[in-house]
């Protein structure tokens, strides 16, 4: 236990801070401002029934994306499980999208945090990026010991065996091709660890009073409609969606279409075509709040996948240039692929001119959300 003693004051007559003490190891400890427990209760450290000793210091570099960053955080819910008491670092590029109730410090990639990150001594140290600037971080701190990704010789290689999956997986078409394991499995994989079918932590924003103007009598189906601009080979075409569309009234229920400003075109032609329900676009608590007001949502693989999944809602995932096995639906969905094998792995245009996810019907997507709303 690290105990700084605080002698008399010269200029205080009654000696006030004459032994007075501070605990720089605990949990809650801030060193800047007063911590939570005498903020609410206003306990000294001296007799501070609070006191909770930090077990391990854990900094996880998980920069983006802002899905793969959605992925990772089952991490936490197992080294919580091993260290009740370890505090987590977390340096991201989408600081905003973590739970901040599960995560104690959460920082964006800047000046700032790299001064903080690189003068702390670490119990576990972990990058999960192959981007220079993190596996140069991770070069940078001092720490017991390192898993995943660091900078060797100027380029981005394997901390030590454990990573060697997982960077030859990124490495080769084919190894990746091959690939049977999720990616969870491989990220526990990478640090000693298996996996075992820990769910991603997202915070709803259930707290920030946000309301919808939705049905309370049919069920509500998201309908993620893009896939940003990065992967355009994913994108389904707009009469496929206002097919789906037409099928999910049908049977009753109500379709909503989900997407981000540049979705926002794209939606609203859905909407005129098929008479969905279009709320328009948000930030992104919200856009997190609005998921969980649905009971299923359709979607490529996108980030609405991610946070669909963080939520523990049921899901319909439509794929073709992604390994499938790369994606655990965590028992809540199925996985709908065109019936011809796509030739544009990890592409972001289609090769042929026309993008094999036309090859996956209307039919074939309400059929397995027909399964799904089952479960």
């Amino acid at each position: 236990m690290s105990v700084f003693v605080v002698k008399g004051c010269h200029f205080c007559e009654k000696n006030y801070f004459r032994g007075m003490i501070y605990k720089s190891d605990c949990l809650h400890f801030l060193g800047h401002i007063p911590c939570k427990p005498h903020k609410e209760y206003g306990y000294h450290c001296s007799d501070c029934p609070k006191y909770a000793p930090i077990e391990k210091k854990i900094l996880i570099i998980k920069l983006g994306a802002m899905g793969d960053v959605i992925r990772t955080t089952p991490l936490i819910t197992r080294y919580k499980s091993l260290y009740p008491n370890a505090k987590f670092t977390w340096i991201t590029l989408f600081p905003d999208i973590l739970p901040k109730g599960e995560i104690h410090e959460i920082y964006k990639l800047n000046t700032e945090a790299i001064l903080y990150v690189q003068n702390t001594h670490w119990d576990i140290a972990i990058n999960l990026d192959k981007e220079k600037e993190a596996s140069g971080l991770l070069k940078m701190v001092s720490a017991d010991e390192k898993f995943g990704f660091i900078l060797k010789d100027g380029v981005t290689q394997p901390v030590n065996d454990l990573a060697n999956h997982k960077f030859l997986t990124g490495l080769f078409d084919d190894v990746s091709q091959q690939n049977t394991k999720n990616y969870c499995t491989e990220i526990f994989e990478l640090c000693g660890m298996e996996y075992s079918g820990e769910p991603y932590l997202l915070d709803n924003h259930a707290d920030k009073g946000y309301a919808w103007n939705l049905p309370s009598d049919k069920k509500i189906i998201g309908l993620n409609t893009g896939c940003g601009d990065r992967w355009t080979t994913r994108l389904w075409s707009i009469e496929k969606w206002v097919e789906l569309v037409q099928k999910i009234q049908a049977k009753g229920n109500f379709p909503l279409l989900l997407g981000g400003a540049q979705e926002h075109e794209r939606n609203l032609k859905i909407q005129e075509l098929s008479g969905a329900t279009y709320l328009g676009h948000f930030s992104l608590k919200e856009f997190i709040n609005l998921i969980d007001h649905c009971d299923a949502v359709v979607t490529q693989v996108t980030m609405g996948m991610h946070l669909t999944l963080g939520l523990g809602k049921r899901i319909v995932l439509m794929n073709n240039i992604f390994n499938p096995h790369e994606f655990d639906l965590f028992g809540k969905g199925e996985i709908v692929q065109p019936t011809k094998q796509c030739q544009c792995f990890y592409l972001g245009k289609c090769k042929l001119g026309t993008s094999c996810m036309e090859d996956i019907s209307a039919e074939s997507a309400m059929d397995a959300l027909n399964r799904v709303l089952l479960t």
